[in-house]
């Protein structure tokens, strides 16, 4: 069975338990608070050196970190991974682009926004920035949406699941949503998807520690 570290208020943990969730994959999860420095424990570096949830142990004694890479090792041979040369590529497309133009924006507002206590003070100059960077990423996404159900492939994968964690949840670091109609359905159909799990929710597969 696997046992994955998560944080449960992190988009990037989201990811993982959404995936497990829908595949309905037993697991065994590992609450691991950051603010708190638990990622920064000798016993925690041994597993992963960057210090860094989500952490998914595949086998004893091995460890598979990064959320996206961690995405397609749970999803591969399903249908939540395009096997389509062109379709793989554009999923994969799409996970970059989560990455480097959203969960950098979107991901950090909503860390120091929401999580850390006197953040907006500690990130003041940073968070007119985000915003800007923030808009522009979800530009992308509303005229990519705009003619799409989806992001790649023609059906839900990995790509809207990756998406899907940090764009839900915008509006609690005060990224408005009105101005994007097809990104706000794109979120309802996700929701809609069979075995979905709320972020604030686990999985019924999953064995809490």
């Amino acid at each position: 069975m696997y046992t994955l570290y998560s944080m449960q208020r992190s988009g990037n943990c989201y990811k993982v338990r959404l995936a497990l969730a829908h595949l309905g994959i037993p697991h065994r999860l590992v609450e691991v608070d950051i603010l708190k420095g638990e990622t920064r424990t000798p016993e925690f570096l041994a597993m992963n050196p960057s210090g860094r949830v989500p952490l998914l142990e595949v086998a004893p004694g091995r460890y598979l970190p990064e959320s996206n890479a961690i995405l397609w090792y749970i999803a591969g041979g399903t249908p939540l991974a395009p096997e389509d040369r062109i379709d793989r590529a554009e999923a994969l497309q799409w996970m970059f682009f989560e990455q480097h133009s959203l969960e950098p924006n979107l991901g950090a507002a909503r860390f120091w926004l929401t999580m850390v206590r006197g953040g907006r003070e500690l990130q003041h100059h940073a968070i007119e920035d985000w915003m800007e960077k923030g808009y522009q990423a979800l530009g992308i996404m509303e005229q990519h949406l705009a003619e799409r159900d989806f992001f790649s492939a023609g059906r839900y994968t990995v790509a809207d699941i990756a998406l899907y964690a940090y764009t839900h949840c915008a509006p609690e670091s005060g990224f408005a949503l009105d101005a994007f109609p097809a990104i706000r359905a794109w979120l309802a159909r996700v929701a809609a998807q069979a075995g979905h799990v709320p972020m604030d929710g686990l999985p019924a597969v999953a064995t809490a520690d």
